[in-house]
């Protein structure tokens, strides 16, 4: 009997060349599941890794285990304060599947092995004897003199009371994403705390408009400037800020305020650290990562994850579990999936069906993102998965019973690359409308896509801003409201403007990187030794966005205007705007979606009075947003107030609408 056709190749004609590879490549994850599942009861189940490795507390024998996979090592032995630093008194018992453990009773260890107290494991191995730290410790702190790791036991005396925290992402209609970072959201010259954050920043974010925080760096990575994505430590929470429990109270706050938070999670790769680090764990070299080069990125100077491990798989499925069950996350945004799922890590020109599907595709990469999505739905229904992935992989946000990976969204990550390559490359009078609308519109109806104009990757120091590309080093000396500047100008107009367009068409999620709502005027870049170990640019400078002289409330004004009109009109839910007009002489674009009326005019100088264009309805419209409102830093040249009634040609019996349509400006009219 002739197998099915999965549905994606059934719905895309082009895709029936590979129907082989993708057949296989389902059968691969129901033949990993199956297996896991025959095992190990349920793939819930086999994720509960972080219950049973590392240090947990044992009700039945009152005492606590510590246990480790260390396959290739000879001897392992754990030590601390417990046992005052001695490295050989307590050595663990290898029991079955390369597995290790000790046991403390509590009766023995109570006044010893305590909350906060440091502890270490001692690794012999063919390489020799090498002090680690636990795979799966939920603490590592950094001893300020010396600068080392140690892990630390963290058993806090009460749990956290997640009482009444019974948020779900799934009641937000639309997700309207702020990127952040913890360390970077204050404005003092520093590293900032998880409490920071939550008692300042929080109210901010919900104030502008934003209902998700994708918040970075949230694993243990012993490099400042990697941003978070260089871990060593998968279970433990950055330490530089804060606690656990100050993490879960971040979360717990923004859920109050009826705020999501998903996780920037990086199973990508891994620190090379050893002594921090997963790297060379059990001496065999070949542990959780590949062995020789393979295990090594080329260009990321990290160590690549061994995806057809089942302990790799239990490992970074406990760590999804772990992240959602113990910290209420509502989600993750997958880092790096491109460099996941190919061999060459997704350095390459062209990309057709042979890539995506014959060759140099690492399978057992693809497999285990098929099986995070599996788990993370299971657990938490409603929550929500994100896809870094620039290489176009079919089937990514597919469902997996139709022959995809089972990503909710990916990122619209053309459209970032597309306005710095016109900022760059064209003067304002040679934009090409018809080139925006494709790129903006360049999404299948069945991929949901987060739309965004920039991110951190934009921000960081080498790259600019959009804010920095329109206005140069005039936003350092010309945004005071009394100073005249055609070039802020030029700048604060096309900021809202390519913001708005990008939410209005580019996909049915928005993202915006913190501080980038208001123009930030500095690039990000952490302490180093070529800044002199500075923090003056490892920081947001929020008094200038809550200074009234200063232009930069303009843009955050309109943000948050911009934002309420998405939501209020539910903007996001529909797929594609209905294209009205393109007028690529008079730099203007007309679209209707969601029964708004869209008008962009992108010409530098060209503004036309008594503008005409067709509509589908007739009726009586009304303004309900214009970038060129004084409220925005505008030039107020329209008329607010101004109801613009339709006109019926009787020879093409069509309806016509008339506005004064300037330029740089976009103006939205509602029907009514």
């Amino acid at each position: 009997m002739k197998e099915q056709k999965l549905r994606i190749v059934k719905e895309d004609p082009w895709l029936e060349q590979a129907e082989a590879e993708i057949s296989n490549r389902y059968h691969r994850y129901c033949d990993q599941l199956n297996s896991i599942e025959s095992e190990e009861g349920s793939l819930t189940r086999f994720a509960d890794g972080y219950l049973y490795f590392g240090i947990t507390y044992n009700r039945k024998h009152k005492g606590w285990y510590y246990r480790e996979w260390a396959p290739h090592a000879e001897d392992l032995y754990l030590f601390g304060d417990f046992n005052d630093w001695q490295r050989y008194s307590h050595r663990m018992s290898r029991i079955e599947y390369g597995v290790w453990e000790i046991f403390l009773p509590e009766e023995e260890y109570r006044e010893r092995f305590t909350h906060q107290s440091k502890i270490k494991v001692l690794v012999h191995s063919e390489t020799g004897w090498q002090e680690r730290i636990p795979a799966y410790i939920r603490r590592v702190v950094q001893d300020p003199i010396s600068l080392d790791y140690t892990g630390q036991v963290w058993l806090p005396p009460k749990p956290f009371n997640w009482e009444k925290d019974n948020f779900s992402i799934g009641r937000l209609k639309e997700l309207v994403i702020y990127e952040t970072h913890p360390g970077m959201s204050q404005e003092r010259e520093g590293v900032g705390t998880f409490v920071e954050f939550a008692d300042y920043l929080i109210p901010y974010i919900k104030n502008a408009g934003y209902n998700v925080i994708q918040l970075m760096a949230v694993a243990e990575h012993p490099y400042y400037g990697s941003f978070g994505y260089h871990v060593t430590n998968f279970f433990a929470v950055s330490s530089r800020f804060g606690t656990p429990e100050d993490l879960k109270y971040l979360i717990k706050k923004a859920h109050e305020q009826d705020i999501a938070v998903i996780m920037d999670v990086v199973h990508s790769h891994a620190a090379k650290n050893t002594l921090e680090g997963l790297n060379g764990f059990d001496g065999s070299g070949h542990q959780y990562f590949h062995a020789d080069e393979r295990g090594n990125h080329p260009h990321w100077d990290s160590k690549i994850f061994d995806y057809g491990k089942r302990e790799v798989l239990r490992f970074l499925l406990s760590n999804l579990k772990f992240w959602l069950k113990e910290f209420h996350f509502d989600g993750f945004r997958f880092d790096g999936v491109t460099s996941m799922i190919y061999f060459d890590h997704g350095f390459r020109e062209i990309w057709d069906l042979k890539g995506f599907f014959k060759e140099g595709v690492e399978w057992d990469a693809l497999t285990y993102l098929q099986l995070a999505n599996t788990l993370v739905h299971r657990i938490k229904p409603k929550s929500v998965t994100i896809t870094e992935e620039v290489s176009g992989m079919p089937g990514m946000c597919w469902p997996i019973k139709d022959g995809g990976i089972g990503f909710d969204y990916r990122l619209g990550m053309a459209i970032p690359d597309y306005w710095i390559r016109l900022l760059k490359e064209k003067q304002d009078e040679d934009w090409n409308i018809h080139d925006l609308w494709h790129t903006l519109n360049d999404h299948l109806p069945s991929v949901k896509t987060v739309a965004y104009c920039e991110s951190h990757d934009q921000a960081l120091v080498g790259d600019q801003t959009l804010a920095f590309r329109l206005m140069q080093s005039e936003i350092y000396f010309n945004m005071s409201k009394h100073d005249q500047s055609v070039v802020i100008d030029r700048g604060l107009a096309l900021h809202k403007m390519i913001r708005l367009i990008t939410i209005s068409l580019g996909g049915q999620a928005y993202l915006n990187f913190m501080g980038n709502e208001f123009g930030h005027p500095e690039w990000i870049d952490f302490p180093r030794e070529g800044n002199n170990w500075s923090f003056y640019h490892a920081r947001r400078q929020w008094s200038l966005v809550e200074n009234p002289d200063l232009k930069y409330h303009f843009l955050a004004e309109f943000d948050r205007k911009m934002l309420s009109i998405v939501k209020a009109h539910h903007i996001l839910s529909q797929n594609y705007g209905q294209q009205i007009n393109m007028d690529e002489e008079n730099k203007t674009i007309v679209f209707e979606k969601e029964g708004l009326i869209f008008v962009f005019n992108f010409h530098p100088d060209r503004s036309i009075p008594g503008y005409s264009f067709q509509l589908p309805e007739p009726g009586d419209y009304i303004p309900v947003l214009n970038t060129d409102s004084p409220e925005f830093g505008g030039q107020g040249r329209i008329d607010e107030l101004q109801k613009h009634i339709t006109t019926f040609d009787i020879k093409t019996r069509t309806h016509w609408l008339t506005i004064y349509n300037t330029n740089r400006t976009a103006q939205i009219f509602k029907r009514v």
